[in-house]
């Protein structure tokens, strides 16, 4: 059952993951269909971000009144619907309406499918459970790379647009079928309806370990009175996860991850790259390893622990970043390899750490009653960073130059390496509640 579900809710990290790196081929066929600006490119690419900064507020609000369930069932029909829309598009205008309808679904899926995950995984195997939903992201990217590569001799970029259609119908119909989160459950007094849906996913603990965990769930929720407002984020208690979070996430972003992944082609093409084919398959090469090291995330991250990752991805990735920065300002075959192996480095310490780590945090510090809250302000502060990434990559690129922009990436990744020196916390091992009683973060952050 835990496995049916973990690939279920993952599923939507397959969906987020398509329709974001599907624009990386399409976008030199969309030129050629339409009349594209430097600031229309950043635009249309940034829709998808922009729509998910409404998607995670939206989640917010309709998860903790209507259940993780419902908003994964909006969320997928409102997937296809999107890519549906994205293929028919008659001018550069609706497509860019139809990529923000996909934002939306991005952003709030990306906010209830890791809680969905959170809330029903065993503490032992949250960490990997939860990454799972990151690895289905990386799984996406390369699906949509793949499929770039495949229909680019085409020039069919609306086929490469509409094929997200597809798992988007999957998971609606596999939705609808599943349980909702225990833990939601019994926020709305549903004790024996969760105390089943916890017998579906452990059946090897008994009747009274389950009612145990029931009635901890409960006295949590209990402890903390009645609903609580936006304000109680910023208690004493809670303020400090909602910095952690926040700023781990736009650290995220300011490393440049969906510049790489929406520019992959350009960014290739600078490096040294000639012509569309070998500049996506170069693409697809960055794909292959993101999902490869995410699988070694998921090995890890229960294993070593959150902090001793976070630490070592922002060091890998600063130097990788440094060596991108060199070799795009540099000219002949060694300088294009060098770039090329660079991106990949940057890769594999994103995939590995930066990426899957702050959706686990975020999924695990929040208090129950205020899980939803404290996640869409996380996952706001998450998307608007990606929009003014994508947005504004093309326009300094113009400016400033490809290398100078690796650059400040790198700069970003040096800052995030002393952040998660002094305050990256470790939560592995431990229940939900047992984090909520204060031993994760909240009282060790200033």
């Amino acid at each position: 059952m835990l496995l049916r579900l973990v690939t279920l809710a993952a599923l939507f990290g397959l969906l987020f993951g398509f329709d974001e790196g599907v624009i990386a081929g399409a976008m030199h066929l969309i030129e050629g269909s339409f009349t594209v600006s430097p600031g229309d490119k950043g635009f249309m690419a940034a829709a998808v971000p922009l729509g998910a900064v409404a998607g995670a507020i939206l989640a917010a609000m309709w998860s903790d009144r209507f259940g993780r369930r419902l908003v994964l069932v909006l969320c997928a029909a409102l997937f296809g619907v999107g890519a549906l829309a994205s293929a028919i598009a008659p001018s550069m205008g609706l497509l860019t309406i139809a990529r923000l309808l996909l934002g939306i679904a991005i952003g709030a899926s990306a906010l209830a499918a890791p809680q969905y995950l959170a809330e029903l995984a065993p503490p032992r195997v949250r960490g990997a459970v939860v990454s799972a939903f990151q690895l289905m992201i990386t799984i996406g990217i390369l699906v949509a790379y793949l499929s770039d590569l495949l229909l680019e001799p085409l020039g069919d970029w609306r086929l490469m647009l509409g094929l997200g259609a597809i798992p988007a119908m999957i998971a609606f119909l596999g939705v609808l079928r599943a349980p909702e989160s225990p833990r939601w459950l019994v926020l709305m007094g549903r004790k024996k309806d969760a105390v089943a849906v916890l017998q579906q996913l452990e059946p090897d603990r008994t009747n009274a370990e389950l009612q145990s965990t029931v009635q901890e769930i409960h006295a949590a929720g209990r402890q903390q009175g009645a609903e609580p407002g936006l304000a109680a984020l910023f208690s004493p208690a809670v303020r400090p996860a909602l910095f952690f979070a926040v700023t781990l996430f736009v650290l995220q972003q300011l490393s440049g991850i969906n510049a790489v992944i929406y520019y992959a082609p350009s960014i290739m093409a600078s490096a040294g790259f000639d012509g569309a084919q070998a500049q996506l398959l170069a693409t697809v090469g960055i794909g292959a390893m993101n999902v490869a090291m995410t699988v070694v995330a998921m090995l890890l991250v229960d294993r070593l622990g959150r902090r001793p990752l976070l630490i070592f991805g922002f060091l890998g990735a600063a130097l990788s970043l440094a060596l991108i920065a060199v070799a795009v300002s540099s000219d002949g075959a060694g300088a294009a390899i060098a770039a090329f192996v660079g991106l990949l480095l940057y890769i594999s310490f994103f995939a590995v750490s930066l990426g899957p780590l702050p959706w686990l945090y975020m999924s695990e510090l929040f208090p129950v009653r205020l899980r939803s809250r404290g996640m869409a302000v996380a996952s706001v502060a998450n998307w608007s960073s990606n929009f003014l990434v994508v947005f504004l990559f093309p326009v300094i690129v113009s400016v400033a130059g490809m290398s100078a922009t690796f650059g400040l990436f790198a700069i970003s990744c040096a800052v995030g390496l002393v952040f998660s020196i002094r305050l990256a916390l470790e939560t592995k091992g431990r229940s939900l509640e047992e984090i909520e009683d204060g031993f994760a973060p909240a009282g060790a952050v200033a």
